[in-house]
């Protein structure tokens, strides 16, 4: 099972790091994919949750291609990945059950019904201790406690 880094936590949430790039090359250190949430404005790319806070670029994103999983922020950033040949696995999603991401797995919205192509979000250290339990077990998990499940 993959485990992703949500936003680059690594023992819950904290909002001063998370989507930091410096913390997102930390959480890559550490063996973990990373979820980040990208913005574009104005032609520029940024990371951020709820507004754009760092500036990257798009070699900063291909240079670490293989490790992320690229939550789109706006319509631009969605629009800007899909016209660029990359090896990017992005998406893009409200409150949706599931989305597809561009490398076809299946996103699921936390406590929804899910596949054995699904990464699912844990949003809590509870929603871990039940992952050995599921009948089906996930490609992936996504958490701001990655480093609980090692």
């Amino acid at each position: 099972m993959r485990i992703i880094s949500h936003r680059g936590c690594l023992d819950g949430p904290d909002p001063s790091i998370e989507n930091n790039p410096n913390q997102i090359d930390c959480a890559i250190k550490h063996s973990f994919d990373v979820e980040i949430d990208l913005w574009m404005l104005d032609q520029n790319l940024f990371l951020g949750h709820d507004e754009p806070q760092y500036p990257i670029t798009i070699q900063w994103l291909n240079k670490r291609s293989d490790k992320l999983w690229v939550h789109c922020k706006n319509i631009k950033a969605l629009g800007y990945l899909s016209s660029h040949k990359s090896n990017l696995n992005y998406f893009f999603h409200q409150n949706d059950h599931v989305t597809l991401t561009s490398k076809t797995f299946l996103w699921v919205y936390p406590k929804m019904e899910f596949g054995e192509n699904s990464v699912i979000v844990a949003t809590n250290k509870s929603d871990l201790k039940r992952l050995k339990d599921l009948k089906i077990q996930p490609l992936g998990v996504c958490t701001d406690y990655p480093l609980a499940i090692l």
